[in-house]
């Protein structure tokens, strides 16, 4: 991504609710429309569409074609994003591509879903060999043996934990779109009294599924330009990597892909994590914003609990953690939590953030988490540097 002459030109994002009733496309719908009206571009100006597949319609083999229908929309250039929490960024990267190949010129990236609706999502034999014989019952497991693990070979401060939790809810707070129900102030002896679920993994270590969906409008800056829009960004860098260590018979779990990847990204950039304004991680548990921390960059491994610790995280600090609360406090949209912390990092960005507006945003880090294989680390890994 060293030429820049491709951006990101509008964003939209819905409310996020619990059991709304509605399905992926009606989310879809409600976003695009949002975007229509914030860019003020005609709906035949997109000509490209990049879809995440959706819990809610998992087994649908023809749900981008259908996507396009229900949206009204007849691109020349069609994505469909099984990378999970990935799906979006690597949505944008290959609309980026696309576009500079000429397969489109305006690329929508929508990412919906309502999985606290409608659940349909089915991993088939893997789950049924690998994962329900030893009875590991869904991502709260998972992480909770990553996080156990974690403790054995490093030090984890469960007030840093806290810390990620609390900073987040005061960040949803002040988000118009999060999760009602999660609106209420949240102390550290709140995180510490909270219920194991999986030990030693808490309840506030984790997301609630909700239903919810979230775009960005991906062009040229000369086709903004003419389009009439003013604010736009840039992706200045990006990597990713799918089934992280699979050519390895018993890797080290608390080792992720960001590892490989935190190292192409920065390269591509020409700067440090250090130089870097707002992190936007994806973040479904807590340990895995605090091992992606690590194999960033931002400090040694083992190293997390005290970078956390000893570092200003709130929207007002040195660097900036999900400030619209992320999945953690917002609520995860199912698989269109991707996009969520993506859209956030556009919003301030272009100085569209309110009350919680972050002082010169002039970057950002965006990740994707994406598969929970047994006894593996996440399987897909992803990150974004956004310029403004």
């Amino acid at each position: 991504m060293k030429s820049r002459d491709i951006v990101i030109a509008g964003y939209a994002e819905t409310k996020i609710d619990f059991k709304t009733g509605r399905s992926a496309y009606d989310l879809a719908g409600e976003a695009l429309s949002q975007l229509l009206a914030s860019t003020r571009i005609d709906k035949r100006e997109i000509d490209g569409l990049s879809v995440t597949v959706a819990l809610s319609e998992a087994g649908n083999p023809f749900f981008a074609v259908y996507m396009t229908d229900a949206l009204g929309l007849v691109p020349g250039w069609l994505n469909l994003g099984g990378m999970g929490g990935c799906s979006a960024t690597g949505g944008v990267a290959r609309a980026v591509a696309a576009i500079r190949q000429g397969q489109c010129k305006a690329a929508l990236v929508m990412s919906a879903d309502a999985p606290s609706s409608d659940w349909r999502a089915s991993y088939g034999a893997y789950r049924a060999e690998f994962q329900d014989p030893v009875g590991l019952q869904g991502p709260p497991a998972m992480f909770g043996l990553l996080m156990s693990r974690y403790m054995h070979q490093h030090e984890l401060k469960l007030e840093a934990l806290g810390k990620i939790a609390v900073t987040q809810r005061e960040h949803a707070l002040l988000n118009d779109n999060a999760y009602a129900k999660f609106k209420k102030p949240l102390k550290l002896e709140d995180y510490l009294a909270a219920r194991m679920i999986a030990d030693p993994l808490r309840l506030l270590d984790s997301v609630m599924f909700c239903d919810g969906a979230n775009a960005v409008l991906v062009t040229t800056a000369e086709n903004a330009k003419r389009l009439g829009i003013r604010k736009t960004i840039t992706p200045v860098a990006y990597a990713e990597v799918t089934n992280f260590n699979g050519d390895e018979a018993c890797p080290d779990i608390t080792r992720t892909g960001f590892s490989q990847i935190g190292p192409q990204i920065f390269k591509q950039w020409g700067r440090t994590p250090q130089d870097i304004r707002m992190f936007h991680p994806y973040d479904d548990f807590t340990i895995a914003v605090l091992m992606q921390m690590e194999d960033l960059g931002f400090c040694r491994r083992g190293e997390g609990s005290k970078f956390i610790l000893e570092t200003d995280l709130s929207y007002k600090g040195t660097l900036p953690l999900n400030t619209g609360g992320g999945q953690i406090s917002a609520g995860q949209p199912g698989l269109a939590s991707g996009g969520l912390n993506l859209v956030e990092a556009v919003r301030q960005m272009f100085g569209e953030a309110g009350a919680r507006q972050v002082s010169d945003p002039r970057n950002a880090l965006v990740t994707g988490i994406g598969v929970i294989p047994y006894g593996r680390n996440w399987s897909t890994s992803s990150a974004m540097i956004l310029e403004a």
